[in-house]
Parts: C-alpha cells; sequence; structure tokens
C-alpha cells in the first residue's frame, strides 16, 4: 500500500503581532476591532499583494503570510512597518496599533491552504523578540538578504526560543524612513479579501462550536501526537451530530500555541461555543481537563476533568473522547433551550421555535401530558412555515404524534400515523445522513404499533447508531428495539454507556426505564423493582415506567404490591392501560408480549394471580 508523501517547500514566513492587543480590548473592543480590520484592508493586504506574499491565516491579534523570496518578505515586513508608522502619527499613543513582526527562511509543510512546521514556529517566536513596530529575522534570512535591502541590522545571537530545540541565530532590522516611502494603494488579492472578511462571521441557524487544539501540559513534545490525536477526534465525533455546526479542524488548529481571547475566536469563526482543554500524562496516568465556553459572554458553561490509567493510549483516546462529546452535546442542547425559552416569543426564528417544540415533546411523553404535545406540534409546524426544511421541527412533530399513538392520546389514529410517516420520509428526505430521523422512524413504527415493521425499524435503530454512537437518543432507542427481541445484554450496555458517556444526562429517568424493562424482559424482576421505582419517584406521571414497574411487581409475585401500584398508574393515563390491558405491549414476539399482558391483567384485577405461575 503506497502513503502520500508529506508536501514540503521552502518559503519565507513572516508572522505579525499587535503590541497590547488585550489591554486594547479591554478599553475598546469594538473601536479596537475596528482599526485593526481597516488595518488589514488599507495596509497589510495591498503589501502583501505589492511583494507577492500570501496571506496563510488571521489570528484574532495578528496573521500569518507567505512569500517564494526572503527579498520580498522583508522588503513587505518593512513596508508595512513604516505604513503603520505614518498611519499612528496624529493618534493618542494610548490607542495606537502596533504591530511587531518575526521573520524566517525554512522548510515547511504544506496541508492545503495552510503551513505548518518548525519554519512556522521559529518565525511566530522571533516575533515575540521584536520591539512595538520592529522586526527581529533570523540568521537564515539575514545571509540571504544582506547587500540586497536598503537596511541594517543589529545581531542578537544565538536565542534559546521556547519550544524551539536548538539556539536560532537572530537579527533585529532597521531601516531609514526615507528610503522607504509609503506606497499607494494596491487591490487586495482575492485570497487576502476571503480570509479577512470586512465583518465578523454570521452565527449560522444551529448551534456552531469550534474545538481548539487542547494544550500539551506533560512538558515532552512526543505527547503532542496523542494530544492533537484527541482534539482531532473531538472535531470528527461531533460532526457526527447534525444539529450542530462544527469548524474544521484546518481553522480551529490555527490558534496552536497561543492564548486567544474567546470572545474574539466566536468572532474570527463564526462560533457560539469554543471547546479548549489541556492534557497532562505522568507516567502511566492521564488527566484531561475540558471547558465549554459561551463566545457572546466568555462564560464557562461546562467542565469536566478526566482522570484514567494508561494501559492502551488508543482505548484511552477513544474513551475520553466520547465521553467529552456525549457531555458537550447535551450541554449546548440545554443551553440552546434555555435561551428560547428566555427569549420573547415574538422574536423567536424558525430554530428556536424548533428548539422549543422539540423539548415540549420530550416532556410531553414523559408526563403523558396531551397539552405539552400539543404545543410541541404547533411549534415545530410554526417553525416549518418559516424554514420548510427545518428536520428538527420534523423530528418534533414525528416524536410528538408517535407519543400521542403510544399514550392512546391521538384523537385521530390514522392521521397520526401518516404525519409521523411523513414527517420522517421529509426529514430523511432532506438529510439522509441524519442518525436521529433514522431513530425516530424505528421509534414511530414500535409506537403506532406496527409490529409487523419491528424488523424494519431496527435495522434503522441499528443504522442511525452506525452514523453517531455518541448520541444518548439514539443509543437509548436502540437499546429498546433489541430489549423488544430479546436482547436484554444489548439493552442494558446501552443504558450504561449511556451513564457512562453523560453522567449527568438531563433525561436520566428515560436511561433508568430503560434499565428496568431490560431487567424484566430477562425475568430480573426484583432489579427491575428496583430501577422503576427511580423512575416513578421523579417522573411520576410516566406511564410506560408505571407499566413496568406493575408487571415486576407481580413477577415476583408481589401481588397486593401490584395492585396497588396499578390503581396508581390508571389514574395516571387510564386510555393508555385500556389498550394494554386489550392485549399491545412493545415486544416484538408473542412470548414477552403474552407475559406482560397476563401480569398487567392479575394486578388490575381481570385474572387470577395464579395464571402467572407458568410465565415467570
Amino acid at each position: 500500500m503506497s502513503v502520500a508523501r508529506e508536501q514540503r517547500r521552502l518559503a519565507a514566513i513572516v508572522a505579525a503581532d499587535v503590541v497590547g492587543y488585550s489591554r486594547l480590548m479591554g478599553r475598546d473592543e469594538s473601536g479596537t476591532l475596528a482599526r485593526l480590520r481597516a488595518h488589514r484592508i488599507e495596509r497589510l493586504e495591498p503589501t502583501l499583494a505589492r511583494h507577492g506574499g500570501r496571506l496563510v491565516k488571521l489570528t484574532g491579534d495578528g496573521a500569518l503570510a507567505e512569500f517564494p523570496s526572503a527579498v520580498d518578505a522583508l522588503s513587505a515586513a518593512i513596508a508595512f512597518q513604516q505604513a503603520m508608522s505614518e498611519a499612528n502619527r496624529d493618534v493618542p499613543e494610548d490607542t495606537r496599533i502596533v504591530f511587531r513582526i518575526g521573520l524566517h527562511l525554512g522548510d515547511l509543510i504544506v496541508e492545503g491552504d495552510d503551513l505548518y512546521g518548525d519554519g512556522v514556529n521559529v518565525a511566530a517566536r522571533l516575533e515575540g523578540e521584536a520591539p512595538a513596530g520592529g522586526i527581529v529575522v533570523s540568521g537564515t534570512v539575514h545571509e540571504s538578504v544582506t547587500g540586497r535591502l536598503k537596511a541594517t541590522f543589529h545581531d542578537l545571537g544565538d536565542l534559546a526560543l521556547k519550544n524551539i530545540e536548538r539556539p536560532v541565530r537572530a537579527f533585529r532590522v532597521a531601516w531609514n524612513a526615507a528610503d522607504w516611502p509609503t506606497a499607494g494603494p494596491v487591490a487586495p488579492s482575492p485570497a487576502a479579501t476571503v480570509l479577512a472578511p470586512d465583518e465578523p462571521l454570521a452565527l449560522p441557524d444551529k448551534p456552531s462550536i469550534a474545538v481548539l487544539a487542547f494544550t500539551n501540559m506533560s512538558g515532552d513534545p512526543e505527547q503532542e501526537y496523542f494530544t492533537d490525536g484527541i482534539s482531532e477526534d473531538i472535531v470528527t465525533e461531533l460532526s457526527r451530530f447534525h444539529s450542530l455546526f462544527v469548524i474544521a479542524r484546518n481553522s480551529s488548529f490555527s490558534y496552536k500555541g497561543k492564548s486567544p481571547d474567546i470572545r474574539q475566536v466566536g468572532r474570527e469563526l463564526g462560533v457560539r461555543y469554543v471547546l479548549e482543554g489541556s492534557i497532562r500524562r505522568a507516567a502511566n496516568r492521564i488527566r484531561v481537563t475540558a471547558q465549554l465556553i459561551d463566545t457572546l459572554s466568555g462564560n464557562h458553561i461546562w467542565a469536566e476533568r478526566y482522570d484514567r490509567v494508561v494501559d492502551d493510549v488508543f482505548a484511552v483516546q477513544e474513551e475520553v473522547t466520547g465521553a467529552i462529546v456525549a457531555a458537550v452535546s447535551p450541554q449546548i442542547d440545554a443551553t440552546e433551550r434555555s435561551r428560547a425559552t428566555r427569549r420573547r416569543p415574538g422574536n423567536l426564528g424558525a430554530y428556536e421555535i424548533a428548539v422549543r417544540a422539540w423539548h415540549r415533546a420530550l416532556e410531553g411523553t414523559d408526563k403523558a401530558d396531551v397539552a405539552l404535545l400539543d404545543l410541541a406540534t404547533r411549534d415545530a409546524r410554526a417553525a416549518l412555515a418559516i424554514d420548510p426544511n427545518s428536520t428538527l421541527a420534523l423530528h418534533a412533530i414525528a416524536y410528538a404524534q408517535g407519543s400521542r399513538l403510544y399514550l392512546r392520546l391521538a384523537i385521530d389514529p390514522g392521521n397520526a400515523s401518516e404525519e409521523i410517516a411523513e414527517a420522517a420520509a421529509r426529514a430523511l428526505a432532506i438529510d439522509d445522513g441524519d442518525p436521529r430521523g433514522y431513530a425516530l422512524r424505528a421509534l414511530a413504527v414500535v409506537r403506532g404499533g406496527r409490529y409487523e415493521r419491528y424488523a424494519d425499524a431496527l435495522g434503522d435503530a441499528r443504522r442511525a447508531h452506525e452514523l453517531n454512537p455518541n448520541d444518548t437518543f439514539v443509543l437509548h432507542t436502540l437499546g429498546m428495539l433489541e430489549c423488544g427481541i430479546g436482547d436484554t445484554d444489548w439493552a442494558l450496555d446501552c443504558a450504561r454507556r449511556i451513564l457512562r458517556l453523560s453522567p449527568r444526562e438531563p433525561r436520566i429517568h428515560a436511561v433508568w426505564n430503560l434499565m428496568a424493562v431490560a431487567h424484566c424482559r430477562a425475568g430480573r424482576y426484583e432489579e427491575g423493582i428496583q430501577w422503576e421505582t427511580r423512575v416513578v419517584n421523579d417522573m411520576p406521571r410516566m406511564a410506560a415506567a408505571h407499566n413496568i414497574l406493575v408487571v415486576c411487581l407481580v413477577g415476583a409475585g408481589r401481588i397486593e404490591e401490584a395492585k396497588a401500584a396499578f390503581a396508581t398508574a390508571w389514574a395516571v393515563a387510564p386510555e393508555y392501560f385500556l389498550w394494554r390491558l386489550d392485549g399491545r405491549s412493545f415486544f416484538a414476539l408473542a412470548e414477552p408480549n403474552r407475559r406482560v399482558v397476563t401480569f398487567l391483567r392479575i394486578a388490575a384485577g381481570l385474572e387470577d394471580p395464579g395464571a402467572a405461575d407458568a410465565l415467570r
């Protein structure tokens, strides 16, 4: 098997940075950004175009540019500093934007439009050694330009630069302003224009996140591979959530090695959330910390620490990645829900209305509340009226209508079934790679009692899991359907994985219910009672939980308790239990269905308790 060769090229790299950027932003954030934007457009970009440079990337307080020759690079650097000096002539000193520049000629790694490698790092470190308004170059640049430019060089000797293994010979550049007159404006290059928009990027119409490269705190350069690996894996796994807009790795990793202002990162990348973290490894132990930050407010939404023993580094990488991803998505979901709830109804857009619809649908199911399900459906239709391609609104309709059927609350079951099928089909037509679309289509079959299509539903649930094994909604759906065919071990694995991935799972009662259902299906009734008791204490109106609690009590021979529990259950959802007593259950096979229905009828006083003996 052939391995793609790493692309490299020799180039001159210019790294520029604003002096005192944090101070300027702290005093006047909007004004600083406006002035910085103007300098980029009016001075930096024309200078790059005039000297044949290419803007590689912008950072919050600076830029990285590439030139084919050291002479062109230093000429551009001097011309830019001269232009900035003249621009600042009549500006108060405490509001001036002043750059310092580092320049190096070296071998670079090329990846798409981005550049990496020791050459980039040296230029960035030399920039830190430059005085305000000045330039520092490496020895390789000095050798290439001596005698070819109107400039003088002051030898700084061999500098020990941070994270650079060998000393770097450096020179400070000096020039006579009269030798470098400011040139007239030149139209910026198309590449520069694309990379330096006039305004901050607008936020997408769904939650947006950038994952910054995690910081290696181990002091061991070899750990950079592991640290970057976890960061890259988190980007990949978050991208599986079609409800999120995830910035590509090349852009989010451009801040590596810096300490950027998170709010500035949000403006430059056009994201609402940023995930950052650090990794420290000592001997056979590793500690990973992660923080989720709102870029608009700068507030921390979530933070967690993970301590692991490193037996298999790849297994640890996979485990920690999964845990972080599973925690981040619900946190963003909860924050977006809170935002939609706080905003005035008249100001809500399609996305916010769809968020509200989805959560009302979930809550309506848990509380057996037809009013909430009605509100969810109404909201979802309102969102679709604004945005016909809102998959989240379609998901909300499918879930809410499925819950009506499941709880026997639908006025017109036939119409509800059609609406579920149409919503699921439309959602998958819009996005055929959406895991929740497949999971909801699977749920629609079960909740509508269409057990002749159970095999198709199970196939959809497994497909959803393949697309995103870290989505707790998908895991719960798969666990329920696997339980239906008797694979209780797989169902319990799904429940345990949810609890492992999301210890603060907001719908923890649904996971407990899955545990109870699996134990009930396996005939472990006492375990089922323990789990379901927790559910009904937490969610006293959850009809499905009362159902399994009653069945487990009969299975355990606790008939009088089962009768009392059934009386409570009947008061919660009579239509639901009337349907169950009539012979319908959610298991796909006839025998477990017969057992559940018989046990329920015994608790209702419709059959003799002795009928349970042969079925236990």
